[in-house]
């Protein structure tokens, strides 16, 4: 029953989306005005509605006919840059050369998106985030759930441009549009030439495959100025952390040999020159680390975990890695730790992980949890996004403030706890103002 109920969806998702791509808002009112004259036009003695009918059915059949008409042969390329940001618009280009030895005249381009049907198990697996809201036939049937994954697939608004007059054998150019609704990749399976038929009734449509990806950063809340914990530690490695095994520091001079000193620096250019032994001396490399720990722990990607990423990526856009670095900790099937600053990488490549973060098991807090106390040692400061607030997580804190860390510790939850002192309470649909307090 359930497989028959996903392939009921999958049908009325494909004809919804024949009938938006082929008739205009004309046509769809024309089509739907049809149906209701067919309805009320069942006795033919009594009502006029069956000459309504037919008249519409054979202005859409026409138009319909006439729309198959338009050919059209180009040449596309779409410009993409590299990422775009969920909620931001995102404008960019797609250059069409007509290579018919017929003009093209008021032709409009639009996107075409791929990767939208979900699968029959994550259909069964998803939840509808209004679930409490529906009623009971709604919540059986699954409609707005299954509409919901779709959604989430598509961006939130998507503009397309029209061409002008373009001669054979020439080129031009149009701006598009889109605003992404969510973090992740954003699948481009093609670009569709439209232009309605004289009626204005149905789309004539030349389908272009031009396949594409973009991937989308999570949204970002505007965060105060404020001040993290700037207690400058010794990190092994100084500015080559990254980039050499074993210890290493940054060259500061060179001086007199002193008895003791290694062989390994002595400066034999120099000794050489002088006759006399001279070694480089190294500047020992004290600086700030700061770990950005997201608890991961949800069942699903709810509003809940996503506004937690996006607070964490809030972080990582504001904190200036120039001059120190930035750990982001989190838990993906296994703890992982990824680094931004100095010698490592930027601030984007964190951004880029948490654009593809999915939640993991509530248990495997613990996991998180051993490996920011593995690190506390090299650590200035910890900021910390958490989804709940037991037992585990206020041990984590407790332990990271025992150890003269500066702590901040953020709770997303539609609820406040009773002991929620030290901790900065954040509401989804109100974070930008929660944070304001930071």
């Amino acid at each position: 029953m359930r497989r028959l109920h996903y392939a009921l969806l999958c049908w009325v998702t494909a004809f919804d989306a024949f009938v938006r791509a082929r008739l205009t808002g004309a046509g769809k009112l024309a089509a739907a005005s049809a149906f209701m004259a067919a309805v009320v036009g069942l006795d033919t003695h009594q009502s006029l509605g069956s000459q309504v009918f037919a008249l519409l059915t054979a202005m859409l059949a026409i138009s319909a006919v006439l729309s198959l008409m338009f050919r059209a042969r180009v040449e596309i390329r779409r410009t993409l840059p590299r990422f775009a940001t969920a909620g931001e618009e995102l404008t960019y280009r797609i250059s069409v050369g007509n290579t018919a030895n017929k003009p093209l005249a008021d032709v409009e381009i639009r996107e075409r998106f791929g990767n939208l049907r979900p699968t029959y198990e994550e259909f069964r697996r998803a939840r509808d985030p209004r679930a409490s809201q529906r009623n009971w036939v709604d919540r059986k049937g699954g409609y707005f759930r299954w509409r919901h994954l779709i959604e989430r697939r598509l961006p939130e608004r998507a503009t397309g441009g029209k061409l002008g007059h373009m001669p054979p054998g020439t080129g031009g150019e149009v701006r598009v549009s889109l605003v992404p609704r969510r973090r992740g990749v954003l699948s481009f399976d093609g670009i569709d030439l439209v232009r309605p038929d004289v009626f204005g009734l149905a789309y004539g449509r030349v389908a272009k495959s031009l396949a594409d990806r973009l991937v989308v950063l999570p949204k970002r809340y505007r965060l105060p100025h404020f001040l993290l914990p700037a207690q400058r530690l010794l990190q092994p490695g100084g500015h080559a952390l990254a980039s050499t095994i074993g210890d290493s520091e940054e060259f500061l001079s060179l001086r007199e040999y002193r008895p003791g000193d290694s062989l390994r620096r002595v400066h034999w250019k120099s000794f050489a020159r002088t006759g006399e032994p001279v070694v480089k001396e190294y500047e020992t490399e004290f600086f700030e680390r700061h770990a950005l720990v997201l608890d991961t722990g949800a069942e699903t990607e709810s509003d809940v975990f996503e506004e937690a990423v996006s607070i964490a990526a809030s972080f990582v856009y504001t904190i200036d890695t120039q001059e120190c670095l930035l750990d982001l900790v989190f838990v993906a099937g296994q703890p992982e730790c990824h680094t931004a600053g100095r010698g490592e990488a930027s601030n984007i490549h964190l951004l880029e992980i948490l654009a593809g973060l999915g939640p993991s098991e509530p248990s495997q807090f613990d996991q998180l949890s051993r490996e920011v106390l593995a690190m506390r040692a090299t650590l200035s400061s910890a900021v910390l996004v958490l989804l709940g607030w037991d037992k585990r997580r206020k041990a984590l804190v407790a332990a990271l403030t025992a150890s003269g860390l500066g702590v901040r510790a953020l709770l997303v939850s539609e609820k406040t706890p009773e002991d929620a002192e030290g901790l900065l309470v954040l509401k989804p649909g109100q974070i930008e103002a929660g944070l304001a307090r930071l």
